[in-house]
């Protein structure tokens, strides 16, 4: 049966409400064919989040609204595997305090705090470094990241080819996570190691459906616009940071929030139009609501990279992204990537990456 969580968003809300608002719905979800995992509860933030194994969404509307009367805000179904990488459990805390009532109360909140770590693409790193030595950095870097996880309390979260994510309950801990992994790997000399860091924190559900799609969206774009070996920190994880305020010098990216909406505004146009080849700086500028200068500013000054070398590169990292794909071709991926000619699409990509579209394909094998 499929696994949901949803989240409720209810002003004032008490950990011992929850937990009562819980033993109802234990006493229905049979009747609804439900099965309630768990939940977790912050009163800071006023939110719960429930885990519940149902035949669909409806039935989790139902068994809520007969137990407490208390609708979710949203459901979306998930993996228990996931939610666990994430969050660290899928059934109550084992800890949870019992009132002399029966009642198990806790306060668990579901926060997290991600850090993320891109590193090059491996098949990028085995062309120029050959596949022994390459193999040898990509396995010493997973390893300094899974030792120092261990030393301060992370968990592994997901990962793809070049990307990482942990997450921690604490802003404190995934900044002492992230200098450590930054200290090892510059100790062992893995300066042929290129990569970024990112940490950002968010709840499971906010406005993706992907379980804690939001933060992992942001701390991909800090990790895009990252000069390599540097770790960026948004301003929500500096807030909840003891040592927020020094984290300065080119070490750090930092950005203001306001700067974060901007940022996260412009990713959402490279994301909705690059496939379109019609999508140029001018049709750029319409959807920003700037001019060309005001758009050339906030492009340098948030990515390092004019808005034409930004519409570029981000075409250019999703075209390798579909070459990855079987069976697409040189032509399909450059017009699929929003280029118009193939020889200037193999341009393009030869100047960012360093070898020819064809190349890179036959090395995916």
């Amino acid at each position: 049966m499929p696994i949901y969580m949803d989240v409720h968003i209810v002003p004032g809300v008490k950990a011992k409400e929850v937990a009562d608002a819980h033993r109802k719905d234990l006493l229905h979800q049979d009747e609804h064919a439900c099965k309630c995992m768990t939940y977790w509860i912050d009163e800071q933030r006023e939110s719960i989040f429930c885990l519940i194994e149902a035949p669909d969404k409806d039935a989790v509307i139902a068994m809520h609204n007969k137990a407490h009367g208390l609708i979710p805000n949203k459901i979306v179904e998930v993996s228990s595997q996931v939610v666990e990488s994430f969050l660290g459990r899928i059934y109550d805390p084992e800890n949870a305090e019992v009132t002399s009532n029966g009642l198990k109360v806790f306060q668990d909140p579901s926060y997290r705090i991600l850090v993320l770590v891109s590193h090059e693409d491996p098949v990028l790193l085995r062309y120029k470094l050959g596949n022994e030595k390459a193999d040898h950095l990509l396995m010493t870097l997973q390893q300094v990241f899974r030792k120092q996880l261990t030393n301060h309390g992370g968990r592994e979260s997901e990962h793809g080819q070049a990307t990482f994510i942990f997450s921690f309950s604490s802003a404190a801990k995934a900044l002492e996570y992230a200098h450590a992994i930054q200290q090892e790997l510059d100790q062992q000399g893995l300066y042929e190691t290129l990569y970024r860091i990112a940490l950002h924190g968010g709840e499971p559900l906010e406005k993706s459906n992907q379980l804690f799609g939001d933060a992992i969206q942001l701390g991909l774009q800090l990790c895009f616009i990252a000069r390599d070996r540097q770790i960026a920190v948004s301003s929500a994880v500096r807030n909840l940071s003891p040592t927020g305020h020094k984290l300065k010098g080119s070490q750090y990216l930092n950005l203001a929030p306001q700067d974060e909406n901007i940022l996260q505004f412009l990713f959402s146009k490279l994301e909705k139009y690059w496939q379109d080849a019609g999508f140029d700086v001018d049709f750029f500028c319409r959807e920003m609501a700037m001019s060309k200068s005001q758009l050339y500013r906030r492009s340098i000054s948030l990515t390092g990279s004019s808005p034409n070398t930004l519409i570029r590169d981000y075409r250019l990292i999703k075209a390798k992204e579909l070459m990855k794909k079987k069976g697409y071709n040189i032509a399909q991926v450059t017009f699929d990537s929003g280029f118009t000619s193939p020889s200037y699409f193999t341009k393009c990509f030869k100047q960012k990456f360093g070898l020819l579209p064809m190349s890179y394909l036959e090395l995916l094998g």
